[in-house]
């Protein structure tokens, strides 16, 4: 039928017009759908997404500061990562205490002042190691930055927890219950713009402010003071349906709680394998615990949702290059702060449209089908990386800015469809009552996943070793070598592709 309709429509310029004219129509119908689902109750919720994608803001100046300023090797970020990731992993305590524990007369709000405060504190620590301020001056540089990324890592997890709840808590309750399923895969896509539109601008704005202080950037973390005055002007303008205080599960808070201090003890007193040892304990209580939370759901369900969560889980544990990749790009290309802005903004913008206009269908997409088309997209827009790296693009007569932006403009929309997706699937099937502990055990898992992916990272930077020049009272103590950053490019791309696609096949949830 629709040849019949393509062939008469050729032979007919008025009904070419008419044909034209229906796919515009349909493109506005696209671009209108986000705006057209927004409900001004919303906003105040929208702004703390938009208070944590901010957190980019500092990104540029701080991977500059960090080359400069710290003796620490790519394998040495790669294993602070990994730490990072702890707080998201016990995200099930502060789940559990949104749920259960009111804190001055709130489970909802007062978790977010806390987390603003944490947020605040990091920053001014950062401006006062960045800044040489006499205050910190008996302390190293590397120690304060290490805590003050841990403290803001974990003030960005409590607001995370408490807005991943409180999608769920601002729709429309007289609705039939599809049309709350709707409005809630609705709100997880507004919530991704909302977050993606931060990291567009915030980035952008922040690295081309890095590049005009680049001899105070300190600066540059006073003005990322405005991060959590954002988280707390949405959260005092909230409004929520009425939510019962849960019992406490006592499993989940106190043996994340148990959990948490195991953590910490094997991550202070440096013990051998350390990571490696959280990371098992770590997925093995968290799958424990989600088991027992999933408990009361049909077979079905339970079935659909572990086969998503194995496939997601590979996806998402797949190593990275590191930080050798931007330290060449900076080192032999030649990228500066302005540079890097310009790469956020087009990859941010870019990532923003790409959601826009995708968010009338991206709930109804095949989780497997989707997966298996980011992994033969992301391999594929890995080559011009690689190419750069053994100068192909100036055989052909190529700039390295104009490959690295034209890259990032095409990678850039498929960044946060999957994050989408299983978001929709998480809210429709949160529990009653149980609904903080539910995203908080999710996303713990899927930030386990990370931890897997920063696990290999560190280990491929291990063997194969990049270090850029490091400078100590005029002495060079570690010599620039990027020998070795193709082999690591080829070994991350290859495995990036084979192991999550033969996951997924197996997997598919649809199978199920």
């Amino acid at each position: 039928m629709i040849y019949k309709i393509l062939d008469y429509n050729l032979h007919n310029p008025y009904n070419n017009q008419l044909f034209l004219l229906i796919i515009i129509l349909q493109m506005l119908d696209i671009f209108l759908t986000p705006i057209r689902a927004f409900r001004m109750r919303y906003i105040p919720l929208l702004l703390i997404y938009f208070a944590y994608g901010s957190s980019v803001f500092v990104g540029i100046a701080q991977q500059f500061w960090v080359k400069e300023a710290l003796d620490m090797t790519a394998a040495d970020l790669a294993e602070l990562g990994i730490w990072l990731t702890v707080p998201w992993t016990v995200k099930m305590i502060f789940g559990s205490m949104v749920d259960s524990i009111n804190i001055f007369g709130s489970n909802r709000k007062s978790y977010v002042y806390i987390g603003a405060a944490l947020i605040t504190i990091s920053s001014l620590l950062m401006i006062a190691v960045v800044g040489d301020y006499p205050i910190v001056e008996d302390y190293s540089k590397k120690t304060i930055y290490i805590f003050a990324s841990v403290i803001a890592v974990i003030g960005f997890v409590m607001q995370d927890v408490v807005a991943d709840t409180m999608t769920t808590e601002v729709y429309d309750k007289n609705q039939s219950e599809e049309e709350i399923h709707h409005e809630l895969a609705t709100i997880q896509v507004l919530a991704r713009l909302s977050l993606g539109l931060a990291i567009f601008l915030t980035g952008w704005i922040g690295g081309e402010i890095a590049d005009i202080y680049k001899d105070e950037r300190e600066i540059v973390f006073m003005i990322a003071l405005f991060v959590p005055v954002l988280s707390i002007i949405g959260v005092g303008l909230v409004r929520l349906n009425d939510v019962k205080i849960s019992p406490i599960n006592k499993h989940v808070l106190y043996g994340g709680m148990a959990f948490a201090v195991f953590i910490i003890v094997m991550g202070y007193n440096d013990i051998a394998y350390s990571q490696e040892i959280v990371f098992v304990i770590s997925l093995f209580v968290i799958l424990y615990l989600l088991n027992d939370l999933i408990n009361d759901l049909d077979p079905k369900t339970i079935r659909h949702i572990k086969m998503a969560m194995i496939i997601i889980f590979v996806y998402r544990a797949m190593p990275s290059v590191g930080a050798g990749l931007s330290w060449w790009q900076i080192d032999v290309l030649g990228f500066d702060e302005s540079f890097f802005a310009k790469l956020s903004a087009i990859g941010g913008g870019i990532a923003l449209a790409g959601m826009w206009f995708s968010a009338k269908f991206i709930i109804k997409r095949d989780i497997a089908e989707v997966l298996i088309f980011l992994t033969i997209i992301g391999t594929l827009l890995s080559m011009p990386i690689v190419a750069m790296y053994y100068d192909i693009h100036t055989m052909l007569g190529f700039d390295a800015r104009t490959v690295a932006l034209v890259d990032t403009a095409i990678a850039s929309p498929f960044d946060y469809i999957a994050q989408v997706l299983m978001l929709t699937l998480v809210a429709i099937y949160a529990p009653e009552g149980k609904k903080g502990t539910w995203f908080a055990l999710m996303a713990s898992l899927m930030n386990i996943a990370l931890t897997a992916g920063g696990l290999f990272t560190k280990y491929l930077n291990q063997v194969f070793v990049v270090s850029r020049e490091v400078v100590t009272e005029g002495v060079i103590t570690t010599a620039q070598n990027y020998s070795e950053l193709g082999s690591l490019l080829w070994v991350v791309i290859i495995t990036g592709f084979v192991v999550p696609i033969v996951t997924i096949i197996k997997y598919n949830p649809s199978k199920a």
